[in-house]
């Protein structure tokens, strides 16, 4: 949709950036969710990405670290989600680190497209303290993690070790879409992808490529390193059981369809001619699989001043700032209309309601509902429409009373609406 949409006009521009029309706009630039309407989240806080703008080397992302959808509770954690001003460093042309790979640090490691940061697999305790048997914060910590799969650690920086169950909606018969970015600007995808890495095969879950060792006894590392009876780990059990530390786990080349890093090289949607890509991991029944998201290291040569500022870095280079807000839709042509997203009408419905919508261009646009944890609940719309006003008809028979949200997507660019369902 993304390259229909660049042949829609002679010339477009995007966020300064002149650009063919056969071209498609830079993923690393334009996938984010930036925020030009003043959204806000929890605690009223300003929400998603404030401010992107560029070299021909790098993307800088401005961001709060707090999501558009509802977050929270976080059972026993005593911490509280906080704008934390972030300003990523995202490198433009990735490359692969050829000499020792850069191991992925406690605290964030990437940042998602609505500026929430990633987290590795760790939680930052080990077994006695000794730094053998490290915690895998997924099993570690479960019980803290809001229906989002995040929680805020101290300094209120919300984050996610896993899956973010809040930020999209799986669809296994379609190629996901970029979720976010890694520190060594290569881009993390959701958890499918084309079964084949040149594009053919159709549409598979990414299997990750870590198993779960088959021990009871902790007294070797993964690598078959043997351990001091000092060093072992506690014995499997209820307590600590299977997976609750990361050296439970070991890589099997070849065993899924991902690398120790947990990616690889492949034709995806957004870069045709192939990049190396992360995933995210999840079982075939939706759980969450390690490594999760980018693995124990980084695949990349890294944007180290992001490790060291902690996602705050400084720009020493000129750049200019992208403007486009998922604007692969052309503007409109003089005396055209601008893409727009109408309140419901009846605006408090019970029954069922219109939805109108303007198309700058005709084209494919989509409606989805979301529930106000950001769960998708179904398809209002999915087809072609013209341009100009358009209209559809949200049948709310069968939903329960309460708020919603319905989200326009038409060529990449996103308006959402809540929406309030009474009996």
């Amino acid at each position: 949709m993304r390259i229909a949409a660049a042949r829609l006009a002679l010339m477009l521009v995007w966020g300064g950036i002149p650009a063919a029309s056969h071209a498609a706009p830079p993923p690393e630039l334009e996938s984010w969710l930036l925020n030009t309407s003043g959204q806000t989240g929890y605690g009223g806080l300003p929400a998603n990405v404030q401010r992107i703008r560029y070299s021909s080397g790098n993307a800088y992302v401005n961001a709060s670290d707090i999501p558009t959808y509802t977050i929270g509770p976080w059972p026993g954690n005593p911490n509280t989600p906080t704008d934390q001003g972030y300003l990523f460093r995202i490198p433009r042309n990735p490359v692969e680190n050829g000499g020792t790979k850069t191991s992925t640090p406690l605290g964030p490691t990437g940042v998602w497209i609505n500026g929430v940061v990633v987290f590795n697999a760790l939680d930052a305790h080990s077994y006695n303290n000794q730094n053998v048997w490290h915690q895998n914060a997924v099993l570690a910590e479960a019980a803290s993690f809001d229906a989002c799969l995040g929680h805020p650690a101290p300094g209120g920086v919300y984050h996610h070790h896993q899956n973010p169950a809040c930020l999209y909606s799986p669809d296994s018969t379609k190629h996901s879409p970029i979720y976010g970015y890694a520190y060594d600007g290569f881009p993390i995808y959701g958890p499918y992808g084309h079964r084949n890495a040149d594009g053919t095969g159709g549409i598979a879950r990414m299997r990750s490529s870590y198993r779960q060792r088959n021990i009871t006894q902790r007294t070797t590392l993964p690598d078959g390193t043997v351990l001091s009876p000092s060093q072992y780990g506690p014995d499997v059990s209820a307590t600590y059981p299977l997976g609750f530390y990361v050296e439970d786990f070991e890589y099997v080349g070849g065993l899924g369809d991902l690398d120790r890093y947990n990616g690889r090289f492949t034709v995806t949607p957004e870069y045709p001619g192939g990049i190396y890509a992360y995933f995210v991991t999840i079982e075939g029944t939706g759980a969450s699989a390690y490594p999760y998201t980018i693995g124990p290291q980084y695949y990349g040569v890294v944007a180290a001043d992001d490790i060291s500022t902690h996602g705050h870095v400084t720009i020493t280079e000129p750049v200019s700032d992208y403007t486009a807000t998922w604007a692969q839709v052309p503007a409109p042509r003089p005396g055209g209309v601008a893409l727009g997203l109408d309140q419901n009408a009846p605006n408090r419905l019970r029954d069922g309601a219109t939805i109108s919508f303007r198309l700058p261009a005709a084209g494919r646009a989509t409606i989805d509902l979301y529930d106000l944890a950001g769960r998708f609940i179904g398809t209002v719309f999915d087809g072609e429409r013209p341009a100009g006003t358009n209209s559809v008809w949200l049948d709310g028979a069968r939903l329960g009373p309460g708020a919603y949200f319905y989200r326009l997507s038409t060529n990449g660019r996103r308006l959402e609406k809540k929406m309030v369902l009474s009996r």
